[in-house]
């Protein structure tokens, strides 16, 4: 990674762009110039090819219609994402999994990168999400906003990325999903934002060895005050 430039693939910002997903690119771009590498956001749209070369591909969320047009667009190139570092939120991961339904009641081909299955659930998790790491980050909780219908079973190739704290998560009290090196989250915020050790995580995945840390209390501060805020509400 130190003798080239880092480039991050950005998919259909243009239809999964919904929750402001799209900073989690330019986070992971901008932790890497701080550790002085050369990086580079590359956004693929809607319609182009999804080129093999790129060192991290990034799904955001989007309505249902949108998604399933990204998922159309995106089983054509499932060859250029496989094995690759992988990282979708909301809508993201359910097109990442092997089948999602949406409310007109159609199911869809997934990716197939993630064991999981989506389908609409009894009601809409609009809410802070708060989540046990699962071991993958130490005890580095997870911290975002959610805002979606779907209920996500993962199978058994597939782990959960966190335990639920508090909100929604998957449906079963399971947050996302990691395969290999393929996350899935229901975590906006940007999630990468607001969970710096998974954003490093992916980074040291796409560098084949851990980074070294950075020092941002700026960062640090931004976590404690969502934290914090979630306790809150929680007093009665």
């Amino acid at each position: 990674m130190a003798d080239s430039t880092v480039r991050i693939g950005l998919l259909l910002p243009e239809v999964l762009g919904t929750y402001g997903d799209t900073g989690n690119a330019q986070v992971l771009c901008q932790r890497l110039r701080w550790r002085r590498f050369d990086a580079e956001v590359v956004p693929v749209a809607l319609g182009e090819p999804v080129p093999s070369t790129l060192d991290i591909y990034l799904l955001g969320g989007g309505e249902d219609g949108a998604q399933a047009l990204a998922a159309a667009h995106l089983r054509k190139h499932r060859r250029a994402l496989a094995g690759g570092v992988v990282f979708g939120v909301c809508a993201g991961l359910q097109i990442l999994g092997t089948r999602f339904r949406g409310l007109d009641d159609v199911e869809h081909d997934g990716l197939g990168l993630l064991d999981v299955r989506t389908a609409p659930g009894p009601r809409r998790a609009v809410a802070e999400l708060v989540a046990t790491s699962a071991g993958i980050l130490g005890d580095a909780p997870l911290t975002g906003f959610e805002n979606h219908l779907g209920v996500t079973e993962l199978g058994p190739d597939s782990r959960p990325l966190g335990q639920v704290v508090r909100g929604t998560g998957n449906g079963d009290g399971t947050e996302g999903a990691v395969t290999g090196r393929v996350v899935g989250t229901y975590l906006h915020g940007p999630a990468l934002a607001r969970n710096p050790a998974l954003a490093d995580l992916l980074l040291a995945w796409t560098a084949g060895h851990p980074l070294g840390p950075l020092e941002l209390p700026e960062v640090d501060r931004l976590r404690v005050e969502r934290l914090t805020a979630t306790r809150r509400r929680r007093t009665p």
